[in-house]
């Protein structure tokens, strides 16, 4: 009888601790239910312009992401890069493009060397250059801020848990040139020994604030947290002000890649990670409550994993633009294509699966790392390359950059945000 006693109180003892862990994990685990009314439908009508094509077999065009600059003339700036398509994030010098008619012409590739390319480092075979690259246009200060992250190289090779920070550069339209890029100072802090905003959407407050999302992990560990940083920028720095809470996740490469946007009074943040796709919510942009996995809203998983997601805000409807596991895209590694888009219920916090469309084909190449930009009330775009691999030619894949115009029904009161 004493032994029986004794193992059951163990087991009490053993749930009891178990408890709470569980607990977190039903709630990273459960989406959030609400019997509010369900949001109706945003029509919007798509169509995809090729903007250039070609595959040289060895290079591709990767991160293709676009920015308004406004003015008496407004003109759209688009940077994207070259990756080694055989070396894992081996990237050359940011190049830009632009387009003064809304997308009708663009003029030849600039590629910035001097101010987005590599720089030497004192160990031999050491560079350091940028990646992961979104420009953004910056109300308050009328000027055009692009963030990304640093990236080390050893010998033209992706150097193994290097040191990475968040950098930015600003956009002259008179001189059609990029400025040098910088590093963000950051705290002093052991856990942002690889910090980076790295593929992040962010977002500029009334007063010229700015919330940029980015993911750190401490040198000895190879799980990422996400963070919001808030920064300030008069026009020429970027500078460090404070920062929200940290949420984590326990196994493989914990969180990365945030994006951030605000859909009526609260923020919504889209959260990458090895298993899944993750959401969280927050009233002031900052501090977020514990995440949820995306899923459709009859409760199957999203199945968006190992690649980002990012935003499409609208007035009348918060949308998601993403790549999932489906049949349609069993040749792409981590099946990243098609590359879709459906409408979220933010009440709720899933994916509203009669809404989804696909934005791009898949061809074969991946799709994956795309971006999102307003162009006016009327329509927003969403940029993407066909990432090449040794197989994505032979189902007609030719590293073609898409912009693809998303035209919407009813005007778009937050389309400048």
């Amino acid at each position: 009888m004493r032994k029986k006693f004794v193992f059951g109180v163990f087991l009490i003892a053993v749930q009891l601790l178990a408890a709470p862990l569980f607990a977190q994990q039903k709630r990273a685990e459960s989406p959030k239910r609400n019997s509010g009314p369900r949001p109706v439908p945003l029509a919007y009508e798509i169509a995809a312009d090729v903007v250039s094509s070609g595959y040289d077999g060895s290079m591709c065009w990767f991160h293709p992401r676009a920015g308004l600059v406004r003015g008496k003339t407004p003109r759209m700036v688009l940077t994207m890069q070259k990756w080694l398509v055989e070396r894992s994030d081996v990237f050359y010098p940011l190049s830009h493009i632009r387009t003064a008619d809304s997308g009708k012409t663009w003029t030849a590739p600039v590629e910035n060397t001097q101010t987005l390319g590599r720089r030497k480092e004192p160990e031999a075979g050491m560079e350091v250059g940028v990646s992961d690259f979104t420009p953004k246009w910056h109300e308050r200060s009328g000027k055009l801020l692009g963030t990304g992250h640093t990236v080390r190289y050893k010998d033209n090779h992706l150097a193994v848990n290097a040191t990475r920070s968040t950098i930015w550069s600003v956009y002259d339209p008179v001189m059609d040139q990029w400025s040098d890029w910088k590093t963000l100072a950051m705290p002093a802090d052991s856990n942002f020994y690889s910090e980076g905003a790295g593929s992040t959407q962010r977002y500029d407050l009334p007063n010229g604030d700015i919330l940029l999302p980015t993911y750190f992990k401490r040198k000895s560990s190879p799980l990422y947290s996400v963070t919001v940083l808030k920064c300030r920028f008069d026009g020429n720095e970027l500078k460090y002000v404070g920062r929200g809470n940290t949420l984590t996740y326990p196994t493989g490469r914990g969180y990365f890649e945030p994006s951030l946007t605000r859909f009526g009074k609260r923020f919504f943040m889209t959260i990458r990670n090895n298993d899944s796709a993750y959401v969280a919510v927050s009233r002031d942009g900052l501090h977020f409550e514990e995440p949820v996995r995306w899923r459709f809203d009859d409760g199957e998983d999203l199945g968006s994993y190992n690649t980002q997601q990012h935003w499409v805000t609208h007035s009348d409807g918060l949308f998601l633009v993403y790549t999932r596991r489906s049949e349609l895209g069993e040749n792409v590694p981590r099946h990243r294509a098609p590359l879709f888009i459906a409408q979220v219920d933010p009440e709720r916090l899933v994916v509203i699966r009669s809404t989804e469309k696909i934005l791009v084909p898949n061809k074969g190449a991946q799709l994956g790392n795309f971006g999102v930009v307003n162009v006016s009330e009327n329509e927003t775009w969403v940029t993407t390359s066909e990432g090449m691999s040794k197989t994505a030619a032979n189902f007609g894949a030719d590293n073609r950059l898409y912009v693809v115009r998303l035209k919407w029904a009813r005007p778009n009161k937050v389309w400048s945000d």
